[in-house]
C-alpha cells in the first residue's frame, strides 16, 4: 500500500512537472537575443565577462556610490536594456560644439547635459547660445569586432573626393587621444590625430575611451582615467576603480555580434539582392574584418556589421546644428544594422531609430535619408511594393 502511494505520488510529480514545461513560455533562441559573450572564450575571459556583466547590467550607483550630483542615468544597463538601442527616454543631449574649432561650452557643463540631480542640487539646462543634439544610446553587440577594424581597412574604404563619382564620399572622424589611451598597434595618424569609430559622430577611439566617458559623463562617476567631477568641475578621487573600468570594457568587447534570422528565406534573400542593387551598401558595408587580437574568438574574423565606420553627409534634415570632433554639422557615422530587428525589444515595442530616434519605423528612417544618401532613398521610393517589402523584410532580419 505503501509503495503504490510513492508510485502514485511520483505519477503526479511527473505530470505537474510536464504540465508545468508545456505551460511555460520557449527560452528565446540565441538569434533573437543580443546579449550574451561570444563563442570560444576560455573560462577565465568568461569570468571577467560575468564580472563585466554584473558591473553593466546590476551595478545600481545612488549617492553613496558616487552618484552624479548631477547624472544622466543610475546604470549602464538603464540605458542599453539587454544590451540593445535605448529609448527616448534614456535619450542623451549632446551641446556646445559647432564646428571642428571645438566645444565652447565645457565651462558650462558641455559636452554632455546631465538633466538629473540629487535632492538639493539643480539638473543642467543648455546655456544660452548652444546648438545641441539628442543621441538615442545604441546596441552593444559586437563592438569588439568593430573596435577591430584596422585603421588601413577604413581608409580602403573611405573616398573624401568622390573619385568614383557615386556621390559617396565616406571620411574618418580624426581626433586627438586623451592622456590614458594607448593608439593601436596599427594605427596610422594624420597630424597626430587618430581614427576614432564609436558613437553617433564617431567621436570616441575604442571601447575603453567610450567606457570611461559613460561612467562619467552620464552617470557622474569619477575614475582614474577621468577623475573630474562633471558639477564641481575638480578632480576627485575615483568612484570605480580600474578593475570594474576593464571588466566593463572586456564585456563590451566580448559580446556576441548578432545573429541573422531567416537568412535563407526567398523574400529575404530578394530583399538583400534589392539593397545591393539600391546602393544602400555603399555606406553599410556588409563586410569587415578584424585584425590580430589577444582575443582569440575576435582575432582575425570576417563578419557582416552593414557599417562602414565612416562620417557622412546627410543633408540638411538630419543637421542639428551640433558636431563632435572633425565632423561637420551634417554628418553622421554609420550605425551598424546588425540586430536592427530586435530594436523593438529594448525599445518599448517600436522603432525609434536614426541619431536621435525621431524615425518610428524602418521605412521612415530610410525616407529621411537625405546628402550622400538621397540617390539611395529615391531608389527605394521607387521600388514595387514587392522589393520594397522585400528590402524591409531583409533589413527586419538583421
Amino acid at each position: 500500500m505503501n509503495k503504490l502511494k510513492v508510485i502514485s505520488a511520483l505519477i503526479l510529480v511527473i505530470m505537474g512537472i510536464v504540465a508545468c514545461q508545456k505551460l511555460l513560455p520557449k527560452a528565446p533562441t540565441d538569434n533573437e537575443l543580443l546579449d550574451g559573450p561570444v563563442e570560444g572564450l576560455s573560462y577565465e575571459e568568461n569570468r571577467r565577462f560575468l564580472a563585466g556583466d554584473v558591473a553593466f547590467n546590476d551595478e545600481v550607483f545612488t549617492s553613496q556610490k558616487g552618484l552624479g550630483s548631477i547624472f544622466v542615468a543610475t546604470s549602464c544597463g538603464s540605458c542599453h536594456a539587454g544590451d540593445g538601442k535605448g529609448h527616448p527616454f534614456t535619450t542623451l543631449t549632446r551641446f556646445g560644439q559647432t564646428d571642428s574649432t571645438g566645444n565652447q561650452f565645457l565651462h558650462l557643463g558641455g559636452p554632455q547635459l546631465q538633466n538629473r540631480a540629487l535632492p538639493g542640487y539643480t539638473p543642467e539646462q543648455i546655456p544660452a547660445g548652444a546648438t545641441f543634439s539628442k543621441f538615442t544610446p545604441p546596441a552593444n553587440t559586437g563592438l569588439g569586432f568593430l573596435e577591430l577594424v584596422s585603421d588601413a581597412n577604413i581608409l580602403s574604404i573611405a573616398d573624401p573626393n568622390d573619385t568614383n563619382g557615386d556621390g559617396i564620399s565616406g571620411v574618418p572622424n580624426y581626433e586627438y587621444l586623451p592622456s590614458f589611451i594607448t593608439p593601436f598597434s596599427n594605427a596610422i595618424p594624420r597630424n597626430s590625430k587618430y581614427i576614432h569609430r564609436f558613437g553617433k559622430k564617431a567621436a570616441a577611439y575604442n571601447l575603453l575611451h567610450q567606457t570611461v566617458n559613460a561612467y562619467n559623463q552620464d552617470i557622474g562617476i569619477t575614475s582614474t582615467f577621468q577623475p573630474k567631477d562633471v558639477y564641481s568641475g575638480l578632480n576627485i578621487d575615483p568612484e570605480v576603480s580600474d578593475v570594474t573600468v576593464h571588466n566593463v570594457v572586456f564585456y563590451l568587447q566580448t559580446l556576441k555580434a548578432p545573429i541573422q534570422r531567416n537568412q535563407n528565406d526567398a523574400t529575404v534573400v530578394q530583399g538583400k539582392n534589392v539593397f545591393m542593387q539600391a546602393g544602400c551598401e555603399s555606406c553599410h558595408k556588409q563586410t569587415l574584418q578584424t585584425g590580430f587580437s589577444n582575443i582569440a574568438p575576435l582575432s582575425n574574423k570576417t563578419f557582416h556589421p552593414y557599417t562602414d565606420l565612416l562620417l557622412h553627409d546627410m543633408g540638411p534634415g538630419l543637421d542639428d546644428g551640433y558636431t563632435e570632433g572633425s565632423a561637420t554639422k551634417s554628418e553622421w557615422r554609420t550605425p551598424p544594422l546588425w540586430g536592427l530587428g530586435l530594436s523593438p525589444n529594448s525599445q518599448g515595442g517600436q522603432y525609434f531609430l536614426l541619431h536621435d530616434g525621431r524615425a518610428k519605423s524602418i521605412e521612415e528612417a530610410i525616407l529621411l535619408h537625405g546628402g550622400e544618401a538621397t540617390t539611395s532613398k529615391n531608389k527605394f521610393s521607387l521600388l514595387s511594393s514587392a522589393d520594397k517589402q522585400a528590402l524591409l523584410k531583409f533589413l527586419e532580419s538583421l
